[in-house]
C-alpha cells in the first residue's frame, strides 16, 4: 500500500469515527467569542478585552479601516469605535479569522513550510475578495475577507495528522492528493465547530467547484472563486486549464473573465492595503 493510500485511509477513518482533531481557536478568539454572546456585554468591555492582545488590537483596527472605516472619510482610531462600527458579532468573526494565523504552525520544518504557504495564499485571497466585494457586489467586504481567510481551513487538521507520518515528507505528491480529496469536507466541519454563519460554512466545501451555478446575485463563494482564479490561475496548472468564460461567478459579480483586476491601479492599491492589514 502506498503512502498516499495509507494516509488517506487514516484521515477517512478519523473522520468516520469522529476522531479527527479539529483545531481549537486561540485564547483571544475564545474569550471574544464567549463575551460577544453575553447579554450584558458592552462595546467598551469587548474593546478592553481585545486590547489585552496588542497585536490583535492593531490588526483589528487595520481591518476595520480598510473594510469599512473609510467609507465616510473618517478614520477609526480606537477599538471602541471599531467594535461599534463592526458590531459585536462581526467583531467576533474577524477576531477569529485574524487569530487563525496562529494555528498555521508546526514543529516540523517541511510541514511548517506548507502551512505558511497555505496561510499566505489565504491572506492574498482574503485581500482580493474584500476588494471585489466592495466594488463589484452588494456583499459586505469584511465578510468576504473572512471567507477568503478560511477558504483553505480544511488543510489544518489534515496537515496536523500528517505530522505523525514522516514518510509523507518524502512524498509531497501523496500529501497533495489527500488534501485535494478531503480538505473541503474537513473545512466545513471546522467552521461548523467554530459556529460560523451559514453564508461561510460552505465556502471551504465548494470553493473548488468553479463551475457552480445558482440563482440570484453573487454570494461570498462567488467572490472567493473569482479571487482564487485571479490570483492563482496563471501559476496553478489545474486552474490555468479552466475556461473562465464558463465560470458563471464572473458574470454574477459583473467582471470580465479576461480582466486581471490587479492591473487596475485602484484595485491594486486597495489589495496591497488589505494585505498589509492582515499582516501580523
Amino acid at each position: 500500500m502506498s503512502a498516499e493510500d495509507r494516509f488517506y485511509r487514516s484521515v477517512v477513518d478519523a473522520l468516520t469515527h469522529d476522531r479527527l482533531t479539529l483545531p481549537t481557536l486561540p485564547e483571544v478568539a475564545l474569550r471574544i467569542s464567549d463575551m460577544s454572546r453575553r447579554d450584558d456585554v458592552s462595546v467598551n468591555l469587548l474593546a478592553a478585552e481585545i486590547a489585552k492582545d496588542p497585536a490583535m488590537a492593531v490588526r483589528l483596527l487595520r481591518v476595520a479601516n480598510s473594510a469599512i472605516g473609510q467609507a465616510n472619510g473618517r478614520r477609526i482610531d480606537n477599538l471602541a469605535q471599531a467594535v461599534t462600527r463592526l458590531g459585536l458579532q462581526m467583531t467576533r468573526l474577524l477576531v477569529t479569522g485574524l487569530a487563525v494565523e496562529h494555528l498555521f504552525v508546526s514543529k516540523s520544518p517541511w510541514l511548517q513550510q506548507r502551512l505558511r504557504r497555505s496561510w499566505v495564499r489565504s491572506t492574498e485571497v482574503a485581500a482580493l475578495a474584500q476588494v471585489l466585494a466592495k466594488h463589484c457586489t452588494v456583499l459586505k467586504p469584511e465578510i468576504a475577507m473572512l471567507a477568503g481567510l478560511v477558504h483553505e481551513i480544511g488543510v489544518l487538521p489534515i496537515l496536523k495528522l500528517a505530522e505523525s507520518q514522516t514518510e509523507l515528507s518524502e512524498s509531497p505528491a501523496a500529501l497533495d492528493s489527500v488534501l485535494r480529496r478531503l480538505s473541503a469536507r474537513v473545512g466545513r466541519l471546522v467552521l461548523q465547530a467554530w459556529n460560523f454563519p451559514e453564508a461561510l460554512i460552505d465556502v471551504p466545501y465548494y470553493q473548488e467547484d468553479v463551475y457552480r451555478t445558482h440563482d440570484g446575485p453573487a454570494d461570498y463563494l462567488d467572490v472567493v472563486i473569482v479571487s482564487v482564479l485571479q490570483l492563482q490561475g496563471a501559476h496553478d496548472p489545474s486552474l490555468a486549464r479552466i475556461d473562465r468564460h464558463a465560470v458563471s461567478a464572473f458574470a454574477r459579480i459583473d467582471l470580465s473573465p479576461e480582466l486581471s483586476v490587479l492591473e487596475l491601479a485602484d484595485y491594486l492599491a486597495e489589495y496591497d492595503a488589505n494585505r498589509s492589514g492582515l499582516a501580523a
